[in-house]
Order: structure tokens, then C-alpha cells, then sequence
């Protein structure tokens, strides 16, 4: 009891430690939050994780996580049906050009392509093989196919000439695709990965070992959302800081949360989601101005007018940069100085 209390102290006095902004200009605030969230993968999963360790709570925060599919995300956060969205820089660019800029990235979970690998039918077991055969992937022209295609010139393939991209539509139907042979090879991510090993799937390139900047889940909001209530949108980014700092130093509780959020109770595969991710997410989220080029790169590939853009339009690090610079987040870590990236 007593080592539990000096905890709770602990963390009063912490939340203290940085005030947020709008505490002295006696603003309304609201108290419930809605978050969605467009792909069921740990890095989109930080507010879930934060919300079931009771960190929104300690925040004076109450939050609905909604599911929102990917292609419907940034409406889903322009038609303010929810209050924050994670994202990625993909969906959120096209969305805040259209909007006037109002949509922006408050913090990112994923600087780089990562998180899947792809992998092939039992039969399918070098590059080779592969040609001819079809790849399940989402979207034409989503960051999953820029990742499968990036995976197959790894390969020392030509994704237009050597195999025939099938265009599913959700990130949930591509390893029911494989596992049923409905196409030869995807791109998939742990937990997943577990079950492919077990089916004797062959792991072709994990797209991490090639070190591609690209900004992926990424905590969104609108800026006419914060400049109403600057001291939810503080508290929010504090929490999901807090969130980042559970999820990589609390494996078992995490992992429990974990399994609630994927409907598993598969060891394994929880175990393999944690260590993959744990360490790979950025202690200090932010958003990179380079992973951000990369996207309007990509966007660009479709729509010239993205040339002509700047990573900075389409940022707002303002609250996490203060909970950074008072040393906040240095002190969750045991006052060990952490990267932010």
C-alpha cells in the first residue's frame, strides 16, 4: 500500500511538473475525447494502450478510441467526428491542403518504413518464384504499396513488369489473402507475422533493414480544435508521451493491453509485437521534417503541386517542444536523456 501510494504521489507530482497552457487563462474545457485510429497495428495503438493504463484518466481525460478505415480517416477528423486521429502523413497532407491547412501532425509514432515484412505462399521461396504472381496490397498509390514495391527492388524486381499488383481495399483482408492463396505474396505485420511462420510462409525482406524515412502513424488533430482547447490538446499529447514510455518499459502490462486491442491471447505473437516495436518507438514522438518529405515525395509521384510544399505546413510540435524542454519526458525515463527519434 505504502510503495503504492508514494507511486500515485509520484506521478501528481510529475503532472505538475508542466502546466498546461491554458490552466491560467481560465478557459472551458471539455473532459471527453474521441481518438480514431485507421490501422489496427501497435503503432496505432499508443492512445488504446494509454487510455487502458489509465493515463488519460490521471490526465482528467475520458476517451472513445474509434476505428476509422484508413481511406475515411482525415474525414472522419475534418467532419469533427473525432476530436484527434492517428494517421499517417499520406492521408493527412491531401486532407490539410483541401481544409486550409487546419488539419496538422501533432506527434509521430513511425519515422520510417516498418512494421511489415513481405512475405510469400509456402512455394513462392526466392524472387524468382515470384514473378508472374500476383501481390495483395490495399490501395493504388497508398504507403503500402510504395513499401511492396520498395520490398520487390530489393528483390531486384520491376513491380510494373514482374508481378501484378490485387488491390484489396483493407489492411485487414491481406493475410486472409495469402493464408487462402488468393495471391502469392503481401506485406504484413506482427502479430501476424506469427501465424505466417507457423504457416510456413517464407519471409522475403522486412522493409525496417532497408532504413526508408517516411512518416507513418502520426497524432493529428485541428489547429481550430486547439486553439479552442489548448489545455485538452496538452493534456492529450502528455498522455500519449506517458502512453509511448508504458508501452517500452511495461512488457507484461502492455502485452495484456495488447492482446484486448488485436482479440488475442496468443503468447507469441504478442511477445513478437512487443519486442519488435518497443524499441523502435521514438521516446520523444516527433514528427521529422525529412520523413515528411518523403511523403510529399511520394505524393508527388500523382500530383505536382505537392512539389511546391513544406514539411513545416502541415506540423505543429509546439506541446510536445514543452513538455520536451522542461525535461519532462527526460524525467519519465529516470532522468536519462532520450532521443527523440
Amino acid at each position: 500500500m505504502g510503495a503504492r501510494c508514494c507511486c500515485v504521489t509520484a506521478t501528481f507530482l510529475l503532472l505538475l511538473s508542466v502546466s498546461p497552457p491554458a490552466l491560467a487563462q481560465g478557459k472551458a474545457e471539455k473532459e471527453r475525447i474521441r481518438i480514431g485510429y485507421s490501422v489496427p497495428a501497435a503503432v496505432f495503438s499508443i492512445p488504446f494502450v494509454a487510455g487502458e493504463a489509465g493515463l488519460f484518466r490521471e490526465e482528467g481525460l475520458q476517451i472513445e478510441f474509434i476505428r476509422t478505415p484508413g481511406s475515411l480517416a482525415p474525414m472522419v477528423l475534418i467532419s469533427e467526428d473525432v476530436d484527434f486521429s492517428i494517421m499517417s502523413a499520406f492521408l493527412l497532407i491531401p486532407a490539410s491542403v483541401r481544409r486550409g491547412g487546419d488539419p496538422v501532425m501533432l506527434g509521430g509514432f513511425s519515422t520510417h518504413f516498418g512494421g511489415r515484412v513481405l512475405v510469400s505462399r509456402p512455394e513462392i521461396r526466392s524472387a524468382k518464384e515470384l514473378r508472374g504472381k500476383l501481390v495483395g496490397i490495399q490501395r493504388p498509390g497508398d504507403a503500402v504499396e510504395k513499401m511492396a514495391r520498395f520490398a520487390l527492388q530489393h528483390l531486384g524486381l520491376d513491380p510494373d513488369k514482374d508481378v501484378t499488383f490485387n488491390y484489396l481495399g483493407s489492411d485487414d483482408v491481406l493475410w486472409p489473402a495469402l493464408e487462402t492463396n488468393r495471391v502469392s505474396a503481401t506485406m504484413i505485420s506482427p502479430p501476424r507475422t506469427v501465424a505466417a511462420r507457423r504457416a510456413g510462409m517464407n519471409f522475403l525482406v522486412n522493409i525496417a533493414d532497408l532504413n526508408i524515412e517516411y512518416q507513418g502513424a502520426a497524432l493529428t488533430s485541428r489547429r481550430s480544435f486547439m486553439s479552442k482547447y489548448p489545455n485538452l490538446a496538452f493534456r492529450t499529447v502528455r498522455a500519449l508521451v506517458r502512453g509511448v514510455h508504458f508501452f517500452k518499459t511495461r512488457r507484461e502490462e502492455t502485452m495484456g493491453i495488447l492482446g484486448t486491442f488485436y482479440r488475442t491471447k496468443d503468447r507469441e505473437a504478442l511477445e513478437e509485437t512487443w519486442d519488435y516495436y518497443a524499441p523502435v518507438l521514438p521516446a520523444k514522438p516527433y514528427v521529422l521534417d525529412n520523413a515528411v518529405q518523403a511523403v510529399l515525395r511520394h505524393l508527388t509521384e500523382t500530383d505536382a503541386r505537392y512539389a511546391q510544399r513544406k514539411p513545416a505546413e502541415f506540423i505543429d510540435s509546439g506541446y510536445l517542444s514543452e513538455l520536451d524542454r522542461s525535461g519532462y519526458i527526460d524525467r519519465l525515463y529516470g532522468g536519462a536523456r532520450v532521443r527523440g527519434k
